[in-house]
């Protein structure tokens, strides 16, 4: 009998532990699984969770707006149109209120940050935006922002 009570214990514990470590292993699953919702909204930005903290190393820089316009025309233009309207000639046209750049209430939710990791990474839906990392340096998507700001400042809305 007594046999039978120490290895009826030792199940207990033995499940016990078991289910302890499966406990565990479901909250560090939460947690990354709302990392990675705080990485990827559901807008299909891919945004790590610090992008609205981040600083245009660039900003006040006239050199880096106007290396940025130039980028600008060479990347952008073509959908987000010469003002940055979202006019160009690749222009989804269910989308151009979205790919509008000009419109200062957007400024206020897209700081430099948050702008930098939109062109940097892109995005497939709902909006195709080809991602630029594998095009620009890191540097070049800042001089991109700088020139970007300076379209919402001539057209606030």
């Amino acid at each position: 009998m007594r046999k039978r009570s120490c290895v009826l214990a030792m199940a207990g514990m033995i499940f016990v532990g078991g289910f302890a470590v499966s406990a565990r292993q479901a909250t560090t699953s939460t947690a990354t699984a709302t990392q990675a919702a705080q990485a990827r909204p559901t807008t299909g930005w891919t945004l790590p969770p610090t992008a609205d903290e981040e600083t245009n190393p660039l900003a006040g820089d006239d050199k880096a707006v106007a290396a940025g316009k130039e980028l600008y025309v060479k990347t952008c233009r073509r959908c987000h149109g010469p003002g940055g309207n979202g006019d160009g000639p690749d222009a989804d046209p269910d989308a151009m209120q979205d790919m509008d750049l000009t419109v200062a209430r957007r400024a206020a939710r897209n700081s430099d940050g948050i702008v930098f990791y939109k062109v940097w990474n892109g995005r497939a839906k709902p909006t195709k935006m080809p991602a630029q990392r594998d095009d620009l340096t890191k540097d070049q998507v800042w001089q991109i922002v700088s020139y970007a700001q300076t379209l919402r400042q001539k057209n606030p809305q």
